[in-house]
């Protein structure tokens, strides 16, 4: 089959196309022939092995695994002798560790789902990492209401368009910061307000959120704070390293150290992929609460270029490799 390979930290160039063996499958796993996958943050943090701090995990010296890709979509090629929930043919969407920048991956059978009915592959596959850190952030760490406010910091990326609708399906009144050109983009997915950061300054108004969810990292824990309500809540998803060691550990150990002398929450979170939430995203789509914003579409052999098109800061919505 052919796959992204990599053998070293670096740059997208140290990305090559090759041909490669098949993914075997144990018995609990699934083997599906990949239709798209989509990048995040996350993929990139794997291919430059920043922070050095994540190479304890990544690897030290060189990468474990030479394969990149986590959110995937397709169809069931092949089924082990314990699954159950699956047959050859279901189309399928998931989320794993690596290997999804591949026409085959190996896909336990909790890490995967039936896909939404009514999304193409390359829609479907811009969903999974963005929307569940969306999803658990909104609703499970920062506990949102019907009727309160919501600030998403970076409404226009992979993890903002999402939160900005799933906001909306909990009955929240949303405010979304971007750029002028995606302003309409925002409003267009459900924002109730926006605003340009190039012309106003958002933690300078007079507006007080219950929540505020911030894809970003660009202002710092007590500009935010004052935009908060005396008990809102601060949840920060962001995941590029502000330094080459610690990525934004700093900043996050910073929200650790200050959070328990404050009466607001300054909180992260790791999202944690599950079936019953895909099925809860499942439900949203087909009920047209929820749709992925794509911005632009990249075959196998062009994922470099994806990748540096990702790193400009700039993508609207997820970017998706085609395969």
């Amino acid at each position: 089959m052919k796959a992204v390979v990599y053998d070293t930290y670096g740059p997208p160039d140290v990305l090559q196309l090759q041909e490669i063996e098949k993914p075997s499958i144990t018995d609990d796993e699934i083997l599906v022939r990949v239709r798209a996958a989509s990048l995040n943050p996350y993929d990139w943090h794997f291919l430059t092995g920043l922070p050095y701090l994540g190479r304890l995990s990544f690897g030290l010296l060189r990468p474990k695994s030479q394969l990149l890709g986590a959110d995937f979509s397709g169809q069931v090629e092949k089924i082990g002798n314990s699954v159950t929930r699956f047959r050859p043919g279901d189309e399928v969407w998931g989320e794993v560790e690596t290997g999804a920048f591949a026409e085959y991956v190996s896909v336990s059978e909790d890490s995967m789902a039936l896909k939404p009915a009514n999304l193409s592959f390359e829609e479907a596959a811009a969903v999974p990492m963005g929307a569940l850190t969306a999803l658990q952030g909104l609703r499970d760490h920062g506990k949102l209401q019907p009727g309160q406010k919501v600030l998403v910091n970076g409404a226009s990326g992979g993890v903002g368009t999402f939160a900005v609708q799933i906001a909306k399906s909990l009955g929240a009144e949303v405010t979304g910061v971007c750029s002028a050109k995606n302003e309409e983009m925002v409003r267009s997915i459900g924002a109730d307000r926006v605003i340009d950061y190039t012309r106003e300054d958002f933690t300078t108004g007079e507006q007080r959120y219950d929540l505020m969810l911030d894809n970003i990292g660009n202002r710092s824990l007590s500009e935010c704070r004052r935009v908060l309500m005396p008990e809102g809540i601060y949840l920060s998803s962001f995941g590029q390293p502000e330094n080459r060691w610690l990525g934004p550990m700093a900043y996050l150990l910073k929200m650790i150290v200050v959070s328990p002398f404050l009466s607001q929450t300054m909180r992260t979170f790791v999202t944690k992929p599950n079936i019953d939430d895909l099925d809860v995203l499942k439900e949203l789509i087909e009920a047209g609460s929820l749709s992925p914003v794509v911005d632009r579409t990249y075959p196998l052999s062009e994922t470099p270029e994806a990748i540096r098109y990702l790193e400009e800061g700039h993508a609207r919505g997820k970017v998706v490799i085609t395969i």
